[in-house]
C-alpha cells in the first residue's frame, strides 16, 4: 500500500462519507468473508458506495495507491471468491440496492447490483413477470455477486443459468474507466461481445455497478411430482419420460441420508411411506388440464418399468412447498455438521456413474464419512457433501478432504466435467482450476485480466 492507513482512510472517507465506511472489527468479519470458512478475513476496511461514480473514484484512488480490491454482494458464495484474507479493501453494494427503471413492453429492468435476487422477484410479480434464477440463497444474495458467479439454482433446466438473463451491464474496470455493454439489445452483432466475459469473472476484470435484467412470463400452476427410486441409473430414463411428456421447470433429486437428516431437523414427515436411496424432485406447469393427467401417466409409466417404487403428486400450493423443502432445506440442516462441500457438474448422462465412482472411492478410503448427495440433476449439478464425524478434529477432516477434493476432481475430469457448477472458483478451487481449464486457457484468462485489470487490484488471487 502506498500510503499510510490514516491517509486511505481519510480518502476513502472523502468519496463514500462516513455512513458508507466501516473499520470495526465485527464490520470487517462480517464483510470481509462469504459463507465458506476457508480463510480468515482480514480486511483494511470496508466501504459501501452509494452510486456508480463513487466506485470509479474508488478504483482510481485504490490503483494509484496500490490498495487490492475484493468486491462483495450477498456474501453466499462457497467458493471464497469474496474472502478478503490480506488487508484488501472491500467493496460492498449494500447501499446500491434500488431498481432503477422497467419497461413492460422490453420486459427489461434495470438495477444495480446490491438488489437482492428476491427483491427482483418480488418486483417482476408484482408487474406479472417473471425472474427466474432461484436457489436457497435468494432472500440475501445480491444480482451482482449473481452474475460475477454465474449462479444457477434449481430452474436452470428449464430456464438456464444467469447469463441467459442478463441483457445489458455496466461496469468499472481496474483501470478505472466505465464500461456500458449491449444496453439490453435483443439482437446486437457488433463483434465481441463483453458483457459475457464478465459474467462469471468474479469481480476480477471490473466491479458491476449496473444490471440490466430480463424477465419472462409467469410458469402457469406449477406443481411438484416426489419419485423414489431405488437405483440412481434409473433417474435418467425418468428425466426422459418426464421431458418427453412435461413442461419441465425443474428436475433435483437428493438422498435418503439426506431427507433423514431434513425430517430429523425440521419436523419434516416423510412424503410417502417407502423409504427409497434416492429421490427425484419434478416441478412441471399446469399449462392446460390434461398436465396432471398425463403426470400421472408417465408416473404409471415409470412403475411399471421399475424405475420408480413409490410417489406423491402436490395438489396445491401448499403441498408443493411442503416437497421442495424436503429438497432445499438439506443445506441449512447439515451445515451444524461442518460438512466439506463441494459443486460440480458432469454431462447429465453421466452423473449417475459420476456419483457410484465417487460413493466407492470414499468410501473404501474413509468408511467413516457420511457421504450427502443433492444437487439439480436435470442440468448435470450435484452438489457433494461430506458431514465430519464427531469424534474427529475439523483441522484432520479438512486436510483429509483436501485429499479427497482431489480424488473426486480426476473423476470430473474423466467424464469431462466442472470442478465448479454454480460457485466459481475462488480461493477455495483455483489450486484445482487445471482439472477443468489447460495450460492455454488459463494463460489466456490471465492475458484477459491484465487488459481491464492491468495493475492487479481487482480481487486479486482469485479463480487465477
Amino acid at each position: 500500500m502506498n500510503c499510510t492507513k490514516t491517509e486511505l482512510l481519510n480518502a476513502l472517507n472523502d468519496i463514500v462519507g462516513a455512513a458508507g465506511l466501516k473499520t470495526e472489527p465485527a464490520d470487517l468479519e462480517t464483510y470481509g468473508k462469504d459463507w465458506t470458512k476457508f480463510a480468515k478475513p482480514a480486511p483494511i476496511a470496508v466501504v459501501l458506495p452509494a452510486d456508480a461514480e463513487a466506485v470509479v473514484a474508488l478504483v482510481k484512488l485504490a490503483r494509484r495507491l496500490e490498495v487490492p480490491l475484493v468486491p462483495s454482494g450477498g456474501r453466499t458464495g462457497l467458493s471464497g471468491g469474496a474472502v478478503a484474507p490480506a488487508g484488501e479493501l472491500v467493496v460492498a453494494f449494500d447501499r446500491m440496492n434500488n431498481i432503477l427503471e422497467f419497461n413492460a413492453a422490453d420486459r427489461l429492468v434495470v438495477c444495480q447490483p446490491g438488489v437482492v435476487t428476491e427483491q427482483l422477484q418480488q418486483f417482476a410479480e408484482a408487474e406479472g413477470l417473471f425472474y427466474p434464477v432461484d436457489f436457497a440463497s435468494s432472500g440475501s444474495s445480491q444480482l451482482g455477486g449473481n452474475v460475477a458467479t454465474n449462479a444457477g439454482g434449481i430452474k436452470v433446466i428449464r430456464y438456464g443459468m444467469t447469463r441467459q438473463w442478463v441483457a445489458g451491464m455496466k461496469v468499472v474496470t481496474g483501470t478505472g474507466e466505465l464500461l456500458s455493454f449491449n444496453q439490453g439489445l435483443a439482437k446486437n452483432n457488433t463483434g465481441y461481445d463483453f458483457r459475457h466475459l464478465f459474467v462469471g469473472s468474479e469481480g476480477t476484470l471490473g466491479l458491476i455497478v449496473e444490471l440490466t435484467m430480463s424477465l419472462t412470463s409467469l410458469p402457469k400452476d406449477p406443481s411438484v411430482m416426489l419419485l423414489g427410486v431405488e437405483d440412481m441409473a434409473a433417474t435418467m430414463p425418468v428425466l426422459q419420460a418426464c421431458q418427453a411428456k412435461l413442461p419441465l421447470t425443474a428436475f433435483e433429486f437428493f438422498s435418503e441420508k439426506a431427507l433423514v437428516h431434513v425430517m430429523a431437523e425440521k419436523g419434516l414427515q416423510r412424503p410417502f411411506e417407502s423409504a427409497t436411496p434416492f429421490y427425484a424432485l419434478v416441478e412441471f406447469e399446469n399449462q392446460s388440464d390434461a398436465d396432471m393427467e398425463t403426470a400421472m401417466e408417465v408416473f404409471e409409466h415409470c412403475l411399471e418399468n421399475g424405475w420408480v417404487t413409490d410417489g406423491t403428486v402436490s395438489q396445491n400450493l401448499t403441498q408443493a412447498k411442503s416437497l421442495w423443502r424436503l429438497r432445499e432445506d438439506i443445506s441449512e440442516t447439515i451445515a451444524q455438521f461442518t460438512p466439506y462441500k463441494n459443486d460440480i457438474s458432469v454431462r447429465v448422462s453421466k452423473v449417475p456413474e459420476f456419483l457410484q465412482e465417487v460413493d466407492r472411492l470414499v468410501g473404501e478410503a474413509y468408511p467413516d464419512f457420511e457421504i450427502i448427495w443433492f444437487g439439480h440433476i436435470g442440468d448435470g449439478n450435484v452438489h457433494l457433501n461430506i458431514l465430519k464425524p464427531a469424534d474427529l478434529a475439523e483441522a484432520e477432516f479438512f486436510e483429509k478432504c483436501a485429499e479427497v477434493s482431489n480424488w473426486v476432481f480426476e473423476i470430473v475430469q474423466r467424464h469431462g466435467g466442472s470442478i465448479s457448477a454454480e460457485h466459481g472458483v475462488g480461493l477455495l478451487k483455483k489450486p484445482y482450476l487445471h482439472y477443468s481449464r489447460s495450460k492455454s486457457e488459463i494463460a489466456a484468462m490471465r492475458a484477459i485480466k491484465s487488459v481491464f485489470d492491468p495493475d492487479g487490484i481487482l480481487n486479486p488471487g482469485k479463480l487465477i
